[in-house]
């Protein structure tokens, strides 16, 4: 793959040539966008009757028993997240959060960000500004809960959720074997306006129109059957291109989440989520409508992450949902395409903390970003993909080679599978 393709080289040439050729090459465009509306009018709907219940769950004991299946499996192909209840248990997910607190007092860890604030913009364009999150990824309570075989099993089922085969009779990825990806920590305090986000999707923004092997992704979409599109389709999933910025995923992970280390819910500043798989369809298509400039793709913007706005699409926003009450211990997952947000607004009275632990299965493409991952956990830096603030390096208590059990450097790429 080329390191600099030519639509990355020029975005906003890129927009209007990709707009150009996709609304003159697209069969019935109108029609498939009043399609489309219908159907994201009956989602929106069905959301609103049921509010947080229209957020899928399971509890753990089950999922080990029973794995992923029937009207469960149904219901999470449809609206694209899980909630697993008692992955962890309470006591331990609790012991997690003391650790990590004493990890950032004992390293005077707030003492050390203001000279590095401002190194990750992947979130500048997003109303509420860029939240404050933690930027460690090493503390042993991260290890721990990365490694361990409850949670993996649980990535091996999630995992299991996609059509893996591909027209050719290959595979995509590997549900198999797992892919350690480190990621950061959220500790929000009671009361706390400024850690907001607003309504978004990561795993890319212009590139999904302009990437050709984005475009593949949502053939259906743009040139089949409109309602045949399958979110759970992994063909070309491992092969999408996104315009390097820090905190832009270079893997691919069949679901982002996290893992509660105290109660919240909603009105605890906490994630909200639109639970509808397939809402890439819509917005794809919205972008091209002749009441958007031939250089806008509904303020899409490159390197940063896919905005959803109330001045291009209110009628997917009608869908926006807040969690039910998280228990510490209970873990969230929502597909890469799922659009979520932050509340603005903290209205608890105890912290809203989580660790961001993501599903990224074996594929070559996440396979090639390991040694990168597993150079830096050796050294204590930022992981690879985001800002390089590099505050663990000095740390007392980070965790070290010796931490890591023969499955944990197996996902880190240290051992071979």
């Amino acid at each position: 793959m080329s390191e600099n393709p030519a639509w990355m080289q020029d975005p906003v040439r890129a927009i209007e040539e990709t707009k150009r050729l996709l609304c003159g090459s697209i069969p019935d465009l109108a029609a498939r966008m009043r399609r489309l509306d219908l159907w994201l009018a009956d989602e929106v709907a069905a959301i609103r009757a049921v509010g947080e219940r229209a957020i899928p769950e399971a509890d753990w004991r089950a999922l080990q028993r029973d794995g992923i299946e029937g009207s469960l499996r149904e219901q999470v192909h449809r609206r694209g997240c899980l909630i697993v209840r008692g992955v962890f248990e309470r006591e331990r997910a609790a012991e997690w959060n003391r650790a990590i607190g004493d990890y950032i007092t004992t390293n005077h860890y707030l003492d050390k960000t203001a000279s590095r604030a401002g190194l990750d913009r992947y979130f500048s364009g997003l109303a509420a500004g860029r939240p404050q999150i933690y930027g460690l990824y090493w503390s042993k309570p991260q290890i721990e809960a990365r490694q361990d075989p409850a949670m993996t099993h649980l990535r091996s089922l999630l995992h299991g959720l996609w059509e893996t085969r591909r027209d050719d009779g290959t595979e995509e990825f590997d549900p198999g074997r797992d892919c350690v990806y480190a990621d950061r920590i959220r500790r929000r305090q009671p009361g706390d306006t400024t850690f907001g986000l607003s309504p978004h999707c990561d795993g890319g923004s212009i590139e999904r129109w302009c990437d050709p092997h984005f475009r593949a992704v949502y053939h259906e979409v743009l040139y089949g059957n409109v309602e045949a599109y399958d979110p759970f389709r992994a063909e070309g999933r491992t092969s999408t291109r996104e315009i390097p910025s820090p905190a832009v995923c270079s893997v691919f992970r069949t679901f982002q989440g996290w893992t509660a280390l105290t109660p919240q819910g909603a009105g605890d500043g906490t994630l909200r989520l639109i639970p509808i798989a397939a809402s890439l369809a819509w917005l794809l298509l919205r972008a091209l409508q002749p009441d958007v400039a031939e250089d806008n793709l509904c303020g899409a913007a490159a390197g940063r992450a896919l905005a959803v706005d109330a001045a291009w699409h209110s009628s997917l926003l009608a869908g926006l949902v807040s969690l039910p009450r998280i228990e510490p211990g209970d873990t969230v997952w929502w597909h890469p395409d799922v659009i979520h947000s932050v509340e603005d607004l903290h209205q608890g009275t105890e912290e809203s903390n989580v660790m961001y632990i993501g599903a990224a299965p074996w594929c070559p493409r996440n396979a090639a970003f390991l040694p990168r991952q597993a150079e830096r956990f050796l050294e204590g830096r930022s992981a690879p993909d985001f800002a390089a603030e590099d505050y663990e390096v000095d740390f007392q208590g980070r965790a070290e080679l010796t931490d890591l059990t023969p499955l944990g450097r197996q996902q880190m790429g240290l051992l071979p599978w």
